[in-house]
């Protein structure tokens, strides 16, 4: 693989490659109003789109702003839906092929084949081997204060600019970052947003394995794991990575990163994580209790969308069992007034990692 990317914009640049790039910005959207009048016209209005990324007049539309509550408080900011498409091309024809190999083995978010619950294995698997080396270790885990709303944009384009040599594609980079008149911060909501904080972070992965020598580190997005022989190596791997970030990355860290024994355990990507087994953490238990509760009111008043509800239930058992939850999995089903319609726990459905 070629160290940077050179010559290959208008190589990628083809209307099939747009077309491609619609089908997946409008995978979970199809039916919204605004791809049904894209569609309307798509042949026309993917033409129109080629020619302004060719000759370089493409700018991106005005952002929408709103707020959503789960899993916390954050205000999103979303693009028309042509730019979208071009978001989409942008990170498949360029990002996952050249710069998404670069990742560490050991980053696991916005990456095909990884997610929570493989960072979450990646992270009790490292536990055990600590355990069966040394009996007693500690756990170092860190987040970014405010990571998405304080990324450096001049730091992340100079990165980027290590990357990509090509100039219409750099073009096409600054627009992305700086588009939003914003002096610091990627807004989330964003496709590109999520695959540039993981660039920006794939620079702290490399300077931990690489310079500070931490053999067992995990990172999905901005919640990183590091785990080492002592309370001393700890504190000093600590000290250390908040320097790297503060002088590097220009970030800081939460006040709630610190270090701790492993007698814990470990609260990473929605678990409590020990080295023989995993519970599901303390907030995921209440907030289905929550949907419970929703869910058998809107029943009684006949207000239920089942299809749904069905999807929702699913999802969470299907998360749920990667813990050792089978009892309270069992407790949020027998509550539920209609759960003959919905799928039973399995006891055997969480297998250890032993």
């Amino acid at each position: 693989m070629p160290h940077t990317i050179r010559n290959e914009f208008d190589k990628h640049l083809t209307i099939k490659a747009l077309l491609d790039a619609h089908e997946r910005a409008c995978k979970t959207k199809r039916y919204s109003r605004e791809v049904l009048k894209f569609e309307i016209d798509l042949e026309t209005n993917i033409v129109n789109l080629y020619k302004k990324l060719k000759n370089g007049t493409y700018k991106m539309g005005k952002y929408r702003t709103f707020k959503i509550y789960e899993p916390k408080e954050r205000v999103i900011r979303a693009l028309p839906y042509v730019d979208r498409i071009v978001h989409q091309w942008y990170i498949h024809e360029f990002i996952k092929p050249y710069v998404v190999p670069r990742f560490i083995n050991d980053s696991y978010a916005c990456i095909e084949g990884k997610g929570t619950h493989k960072a979450v294995d990646r992270a009790q698997e490292y536990m055990q081997k600590m355990k069966n080396k040394y009996g007693t270790y500690y756990i170092v885990k860190c987040d970014i204060k405010g990571f998405f709303y304080n990324i450096d944009k001049d730091i992340l384009y100079n990165i980027l600019k290590r990357f990509i040599r090509d100039d219409k594609l750099l073009a096409l980079t600054y627009e992305f970052i700086y588009n939003d008149g914003e002096e610091v911060g990627l807004p989330i909501g964003n496709y590109t947003s999520q695959f540039f904080a993981n660039i920006y972070m794939n620079e702290l992965d490399h300077y931990v394995k690489e310079v500070l020598k931490v053999k067992y580190y995990v990172r999905y997005m901005d919640d990183f794991i590091m785990f080492v022989r002592s309370k001393e190596e700890a504190r000093n791997v600590l000290k250390e990575v908040e320097k790297y970030v503060e002088i590097r990355l220009h970030l800081e860290l939460n006040n709630k990163s610190r270090y701790y024994p492993n007698k814990m355990g470990l609260d990473f990507c929605g678990f409590r994580i020990y080295e023989s087994y995993r519970l599901l953490r303390k907030r995921s238990i209440k907030k289905i209790k929550r949907k419970v509760r929703r869910w058998n009111l809107l029943y009684e008043r006949g207000l239920l969308d089942l299809d749904k509800t069905v999807l929702e239930w699913n999802s969470w058992l299907g998360h749920s069992s990667h813990g050792k939850c089978y009892k309270l999995q069992m407790n949020m089903y027998n509550k539920i007034l209609f759960k003959e319609y919905l799928k039973k726990p399995q006891e055997d459905a969480y297998g250890r990692i032993l």
